[in-house]
């Protein structure tokens, strides 16, 4: 496909943008350009079929069933995006006075007071604009905590091997050291070793409940209280809160600071970079560490970690996430989770006979399958599995994460998809698995169907082409 500067020709142009209506200012000279910007010149025509080829390309939750692990792929109804387009919310601009904006700082507040409740928490803060700045957030305000203290020699941060990857690095990021533990036999964290590396240094401890294997962490008041003894904090990885909203409460089970993602849990369609929102909550304990908009009276006495944005953080998220709880209501919540579960461990029963379970017993709102047998007696990877399901017209499971478990697929069919999508998907798996043992190589060349079949990725990551070069 071509790009578009290829497809400019001399001389074509869009009409597409009205006479201007206000006065035309021009810049002092040293600010101009030297010569005109390089765009492509390119008719409408053109144009329009260049988005529509685009779009034709891309894959979500819009063309069929997306079960990629830890993420929430979701439907999210069009409510909110209804909501978040009012021009009450679109027209305004966060360089304003506080006191124009008091219609946006009620949304904050009324998502805050239907967030508490949910989480376990006391207070929210909506700055961090995803979900690894809320973690870096919570994080900060930890630091904050033990230093106000007088206990700046706490500089250890706890995480399980089956931590999300972002947790090792926002702890990093804060100044910590990590302290990894590994799992026990049964996927969860074992709590003699927990024990063992807990000590007058240990700041806190990072997990999400239910974990990345999709298991809910039994021993959690024990976790929690293990660290808490030692003077340590608690931080919740609200990733995975999908799972639990509704049912049980992070605050509940001990912990002292969390994120949201309410991207994946609450209702803006995400992937690609973007939309996202972070909120951090806490406790009581923590609450003069939040970070400060600003314009609060006791803005500069606190001990607030200042800003993490700058401005309010991504505004019309937290419309969206406001919108669907008010059409959720209480009970609602409690469904979502549920039926999440459900999803999850109807499609784990359809397939773990072909893909053996990660882990025995129920799964949360996700599950870790692997392909290792398959790759041991035929040559087939979790990768080429991935790449025939292109074939299939479903969006791959998520593979080779979380990293304890050889040749894994991940998979979190959500609560918006049908008994019939699922069965239908639990089907061409277990065709995929058959194919295996029948013409291995076919698959190990898929996709067919795609664009771009199987692309150099370490290059890509490493090597980027990320501008046009003029000839």
């Amino acid at each position: 496909m071509e790009l578009i500067f290829e497809k400019s020709r001399e001389g074509r142009s869009s009409a597409i943008l009205p006479p201007c209506d206000v006065p035309v200012v021009s810049l002092p000279q040293e600010l101009s350009r030297k010569r005109r910007a390089r765009l492509p010149n390119i008719d409408e025509n053109s144009l329009s079929r260049h988005y529509s080829a685009l779009e034709s390309r891309s894959f979500g939750v819009n063309n069929g069933f997306y079960p990629l692990g830890s993420c929430t792929m979701k439907y999210n109804p069009k409510l909110g995006d209804e909501a978040a387009a009012l021009p009450g919310f679109t027209s305004l601009h966060p360089l304003q006075e506080p006191g124009t904006l008091r219609g946006c700082l009620k949304v904050f507040d009324m998502l805050s007071r239907y967030l508490c409740p949910i989480t376990g928490m006391d207070a929210f803060s909506f700055q961090p604009a995803a979900g690894a700045q809320g973690e870096l957030t919570g994080l900060l305000m930890i630091k904050a905590y033990h230093e106000s203290r007088g206990e700046a020699g706490r500089v250890n941060i706890i995480i399980p091997d089956s931590a999300h990857g972002t947790n090792p690095a926002s702890a990093s990021m804060a100044g910590f050291t990590v302290i990894n533990i590994k799992s026990g036999a049964d996927g969860r964290i074992d709590l003699e070793t927990l024990k063992s590396v807990t000590d007058s240094t240990t700041a806190g401890i990072m997990l999400t409940n239910p974990n990345t294997l999709g298991l809910f962490e039994t021993g959690i008041l024990e976790i929690t209280e293990i660290v808490h003894k030692a003077g340590g904090l608690c931080y919740y990885d609200g990733a995975n809160l999908n799972a639990v909203a509704g049912l049980f409460r992070p605050g509940d089970m001990g912990f002292d600071v969390m994120h949201i993602n309410l991207h994946k849990t609450f209702a803006t369609p995400h992937g690609g970079g973007g939309p996202g929102s972070g909120p951090a909550g806490c406790k009581k304990i923590l609450s003069e560490f939040l970070p400060s908009y600003g314009f609060e009276k006791d803005c500069g006495e606190g001990k607030s970690i200042g800003r993490v944005h700058g401005f309010y953080g991504n505004f019309l998220v937290a419309v969206r996430a406001l919108a669907y709880l008010l059409m959720l209501g209480r009970d609602g919540v409690a469904d979502m989770a549920g039926n999440a579960v459900l999803n999850a461990n109807y499609l784990l029963a359809k397939l773990k006979g072909a893909y053996p379970a990660a882990s025995q017993g129920f799964c949360m709102h996700e599950f870790v399958l692997s392909a290792e047998t398959l790759k041991e007696k035929y040559g087939v990877s979790a990768l080429d599995i991935a790449k025939g399901l292109e074939d299939c017209g479903i969006h791959p499971p998520t593979v080779y994460f979380p990293l304890i478990v050889h040749e894994a697929l991940m998979l979190e069919p959500t609560e918006t998809e049908s008994r019939e999508t699922l069965d239908a998907a639990a089907d061409m798996f277990l065709s995929l698995a058959q194919k295996a043992g029948e013409d291995a190589a076919s698959l190990r060349g898929a996709p067919f169907s795609a664009a771009v079949s199987r692309p150099d990725e370490v290059k890509a990551a490493r090597r980027p082409l990320l501008r046009y070069e003029w000839k």
